[in-house]
């Protein structure tokens, strides 16, 4: 395959989220890249995912120059001291909940389970696409106990109902992090407010280059996602973001350790 094609293909893979997670999403974005390193190639490459500030700034070194193994070494750099500090905050026997696919979070409850941390996950399973069942294959692969939800059993998976064990804590990770809050997968503010109401900790698993100063464009994604070949005049929505705000959030856990979301905030101002 020629470079122009396989710069082709990750463009359309990234899209298509065949490639999903922030941490891939970059790292892919840097191979295609360095494929063709042009200004009009990084601009496709920003097209092709609006929501992923991590990207941006990965690119954003590539283009000055910075060796792309610098930027590599950042990212296993900043997960190792995430998945110590997640490995701190997490106590043995809980119910830890999470949503959608994180690739710092699945790190860093791998990492906590190896090192001897014996709990379960709840997560859900994500519609459209399902990324739910990609967390639930890569924790049961690890060893760890994952029970997988309906999006609309929500309430039922947190709150303890039904003869489920009540949530602990909820980890969920963050394709954008902003001044008022953060930004992630569609279900994650109710995820959050059904926690506030059930007095359960929401905290933030992420890579601090996910912080940005701009306003995030949310995605609006195919419709045939949700209905292929709907009956005409049926209006869908498919948003595949949102906006969780600040205080919902009980602590952001990013590779300068765990701290509250305001003092992250002016961390990454200064």
């Amino acid at each position: 395959m020629d470079k122009k094609r396989e710069f082709d293909k990750i463009v359309s893979d990234i899209k298509s989220i065949k490639i999903q997670g922030a941490r891939n999403v970059a790292k892919f974005a840097l191979k295609a890249y360095s494929l063709v390193p042009t200004k009009s190639s990084k601009e496709k490459l920003i097209n092709s995912r609006p929501t992923e500030p991590m990207m941006f700034y990965a690119l954003n070194l590539a283009e000055r120059k910075t060796p792309i193994s610098k930027v590599l070494e950042h990212f296993d750099s900043a997960q190792n001291k995430i998945n110590e500090a997640v490995f701190k905050l997490i106590k043995s026997n809980e119910v830890i909940f999470t949503h959608c696919h994180s690739t710092n979070v699945i790190n860093a409850l791998i990492y906590s389970h190896k090192k001897g941390k014996k709990f379960q996950v709840y997560n859900t399973e994500t519609r459209p696409l399902f990324q739910g069942r990609k967390t639930a294959t890569e924790l049961k692969k690890a060893g760890i106990k994952i029970t997988m939800f309906v999006d609309s059993g929500l309430n039922v998976a947190i709150s303890g109902k039904q003869g489920n064990k009540k949530v602990d804590r909820i980890l969920i990770g963050a394709d954008a992090l902003l001044k008022d809050g953060i930004i992630n997968k569609i279900g994650s503010e109710l995820v959050s407010q059904i926690a506030k109401d059930n007095k359960v900790p929401v905290y933030i698993v992420a890579d601090s280059w996910k912080f940005s100063k701009s306003k995030i464009k949310i995605e609006q994604r195919n419709l045939s996602e949700v209905w292929d070949n709907a009956p005409k005049n049926i209006k869908i929505k498919n948003p595949a973001f949102e906006f969780v705000p600040k205080k919902l959030i009980s602590g952001i856990i990013t590779e300068h350790g765990l701290m509250k979301y305001d003092e992250f905030v002016r961390a990454m101002r200064n």
